[in-house]
């Protein structure tokens, strides 16, 4: 069911900062920036991000899945629940569930397609 981990995501107070650190301090190279609200950066050749968003909230894993509203009819029959239903997202659908000992774990398909990018990663479509 899960194809892999899409991203690891940080909520950071200030993103310049975050990006100061993460990006130009430890080397992990930008792929995308959305405004001043989030960014993506490379984690090693694994095809995951390190997604840093500004604002408050928990860490988060997010695991790629081919089809969200499938993906969640199966973990239910398994014994797990639907948290947050499915809902849109830039690149396809996410939805939140949780395990029968509590993790949860936040799913997405990329059904809309990947990020389109200008040459300095920012977010254009």
């Amino acid at each position: 069911m899960f194809r892999k981990v899409d991203c690891v995501r940080l909520h950071v107070g200030d993103l310049d900062s975050a990006l100061a650190f993460y990006s130009r301090k430890l080397g992990h190279p930008l792929l995308w920036k959305d405004g001043t609200t989030a960014a993506g950066l490379q984690m090693g050749g694994s095809g995951s991000e390190l997604v840093l968003v500004s604002g408050e909230s928990p860490p988060e894993t997010d695991l790629k899945v081919d089809s969200v509203e499938r993906s969640i009819r199966q973990f239910v029959e398994a014994g797990g629940r639907v948290v947050e239903p499915p809902f849109d997202i830039k690149i396809g659908r996410c939805a939140v569930v949780q395990d029968p000992w509590g993790n949860r774990l936040v799913l997405l398909d990329s059904s809309k397609g990947l990020l389109k990018t200008d040459a300095e990663g920012n977010v254009v479509g």
